[in-house]
């Protein structure tokens, strides 16, 4: 056991490309990971298409930006997939920060939101960005946090019974690595928040979803679909690296 173990956390610490999407195991659980050198490349949301209208899928991303090197689906939304929060996207803010507890993971305080900007990029908890911790040119609001600072979400319980297919994203103190993960079987928050603490020695990292939890990673063979979606952060192949 000790020995799987290790070499579960050998797979998760292996060496990053510019883009590095990879199939791992830790404590036992399968997760597909997407690890992206955010300072040499250029992540970007996308939410509406030309007129206006929510994008939705990986393939109305595609159809009018081009092809996609990664992408996942990058925060809560409401029916008419209107972001819940705080929603950037180069500059534009299209909907403002909610910083008051509320029902829901979303309002499961504290939360956070994925910060895109010329440094590179970073899980950012709520009151922290509202303080003006960081400027962005791109910022998608979710919640919960899953790691704050090093330390698990205070309110995750270790022998919780919630499990879903859970996705995220976690960020290194210096904004050069952002590791999207989604898990492969349902997971409950506090093994999802110790993937990205034990597993991948991130010190912040943010939940997505766990109701709608998609990946396009075309090296993975992986284009999920199901119904369509709010924001989406991705990768797009034109800014890539080759």
């Amino acid at each position: 056991m000790i020995r799987a173990a290790l070499l579960g956390l050998f797979a998760l610490a292996a060496p990053a490309q510019a883009l590095d999407c990879r199939d791992v195991e830790f404590e036992g659980t399968p997760y597909a990971l997407c690890e992206v050198d955010a300072r040499a490349e250029r992540l970007s949301l996308f939410l509406n298409d030309a007129t206006g209208q929510p994008y939705g899928s990986f393939a109305a991303v595609e159809a009018e930006r081009g092809p996609l090197a990664f992408a996942m689906n990058g925060g809560m939304y409401h029916e008419d997939r209107r972001p819940v929060g705080l929603y950037r996207e180069e500059g534009e803010e299209l909907a403002p920060l909610v910083t008051r507890p509320g029902p829901g993971n979303f309002g499961l305080v504290p939360n956070g939101l994925l910060c895109l900007s010329d440094e590179g990029a970073f899980v950012v908890e709520t009151l922290a960005y509202e303080a003006g911790n960081r400027d962005c040119h791109s910022a998608t609001q979710s919640g919960p946090m899953l790691v704050i600072d090093g330390e698990l979400h205070p309110r995750f319980l270790p022998d919780s019974d919630s499990r879903y297919i859970r996705n995220g994203v976690g960020t290194s103190a210096d904004g050069s690595r952002a590791v999207f993960a989604i898990s492969r079987r349902p997971v409950t928050f506090h093994e999802f928040g110790r993937l990205f603490r034990d597993g991948l020695s991130l010190p912040n990292a943010l939940y997505f979803d766990g109701s709608i939890s998609r990946l396009y990673a075309p090296s993975l063979g992986r284009d999920d679909w199901g119904v369509r979606m709010g924001p989406i952060v991705g990768l797009l192949a034109a800014d890539a690296s080759p």
